[in-house]
């Protein structure tokens, strides 16, 4: 076909340019869905503390978000950072964005970024409202074009994405080595938590790797972080996360020059200048932004990029976040050079799937990438409704993770006692000789 260029200039330069402006698709409305992901929530009692094991439905709370246009055709996005506070700042976000261009994506974050400075740094409250408005946006351009959100973000560089997951005990990681995972985390939190790994590595030898996270309450001290960080190197660990508060990111130097055990971080930070210390610092091997809040998909990028340029890594984190962010990370690791596996909670609180229209194909220890227009995944309101937020904290600590006695106090870091028995699997007690 022949394209006549002077014909198409007299065409377009009879149509006014305020025509033009009027036809493009505006955004409407920004709804939002909030849910506790549990099927029962037990009320909180006032100033209770008490023995907690981990369920991942008791206080995580999912927000959703759909964004929709004067074309009908709408967006799907997660944002996480507190959930229940981060729903009224969507809401605040909705004035700016109604009648806008939904396909503009970097110029509407860049004025909700702007919007919202005169509050301050806001971390990943601010992060979690631009992280899901921005993945809806994405969605929304995906459908439009008819393509895969990968696909606009340059292409994939794989189809599918490896993921690791969590165990505590050898059974444990029996079982999710037989699903086929080929990475696990195991927490490291109090005395005998470095025994566990030591176990588990020795139990499943060196074809699988381990990960360990050592993130609070309480959080540990310098001291105790490169003690364990020594006692894990003969572990051959792939990283060490967080083995000291994210506030001091000088502390985060002192233990990555006296240990050799790879470094990772950066959950709990959003955009890339809550990133940049980090990975400008050389402070980490494995960054870990949290799709749900680190600020977008583009923001995402942006960090695998800045990551690239020194050598590090990107391995999402996914603990609390729910399917539709999940979603978006496969996306993002399909398109950066620097992938190394995407957490997830194998064995979810029951009611995740039934909140989206389909989940992400597990096979072989990784997720398949979505090849469906925009993110792949739709949620289902009616489910999500039985389901409404109750609480969105941590009432109860976990009181084996403090030093006996201490965890009505609750220290925001603390150094732990008896450091032989709970850190040093060399040192040997007089009774050991009887």
């Amino acid at each position: 076909m022949t394209v006549n260029i002077a014909k198409m200039k007299r065409l377009s330069s009879a149509v006014p340019l305020l025509l033009i402006t009027e036809a493009m698709m505006k955004i409407t409305e920004i709804r939002t869905y909030l849910m506790q992901a549990a099927t029962s929530v037990p009320q909180p009692k006032a100033g209770q503390i008490g023995h907690k094991v981990w369920d991942p439905g008791t206080s995580r709370n999912w927000l959703f978000v759909k964004v929709l246009t004067d074309e009908g055709t709408y967006g799907v996005g997660e944002c996480s950072g507190w959930p229940r506070v981060v729903e009224r700042a969507v809401k605040d976000l909705e004035n700016l964005l109604v009648g806008q261009d939904p396909t503009h994506i970097d110029l509407l974050w860049s004025k909700m970024q702007t919007a919202i400075m005169g509050h301050g740094v806001l971390g990943t409250v601010g992060g979690g409202a631009l992280s899901g408005i921005e993945m809806a946006l994405w969605d929304i351009k995906g459908k439009i074009t008819g393509q895969p959100v990968w696909s606009l973000l340059g292409g994939r560089f794989r189809d599918s994405i490896p993921l690791y997951t969590h165990a505590s005990t050898t059974e444990r990681a029996d079982e999710l080595v037989a699903l086929g995972y080929k990475g696990l985390k195991v927490g490291i939190s109090k005395a005998g938590d470095v025994e566990t790994l030591y176990r588990i590595r020795e139990h499943l030898g060196m074809d699988i790797d381990l990960m360990v996270d050592a993130h609070g309450p309480p959080w540990l001290t310098v001291s105790d972080a490169i003690a364990i960080g020594r006692e894990l190197e003969a572990c051959n660990l792939l990283f060490y996360e967080d083995p000291v508060a994210p506030d001091r990111i000088d502390a985060f130097r002192q233990v990555r020059e006296a240990t050799t055990t790879p470094l990772a971080a950066g959950e709990r930070v959003s955009t890339v200048w809550g990133m940049l210390p980090y990975i400008e610092g050389d402070l980490v091997d494995v960054i870990q932004p949290d799709t749900g809040r680190a600020g977008g998909i583009t923001q995402m990028k942006k960090m695998a990029a800045m990551a690239e340029a020194h050598y590090i890594t990107v391995a999402p984190h996914s603990g609390s976040l729910g399917p539709v962010g999940e979603f978006a990370a496969l996306h993002v690791m399909a398109t950066i050079p620097n992938a190394l596996m995407l957490e997830r909670v194998e064995h979810d609180w029951e009611g995740r799937h039934r909140v989206i229209t389909a989940s992400p194909v597990f096979q072989d220890g990784r997720l398949l990438v979505p090849n469906t227009p925009g993110l792949g995944v739709d949620i289902v309101e009616d489910e999500i409704a039985k389901h409404p937020s109750v609480l969105n904290i941590v009432i109860q600590p976990t009181v084996e993770n403090y030093e006996p006695g201490t965890a009505g106090e609750a220290p925001y870091f603390q150094q732990r006692r008896g450091r032989n028995r709970a850190w040093n699997r060399t040192v040997r007690s007089p009774s050991d000789d009887s």
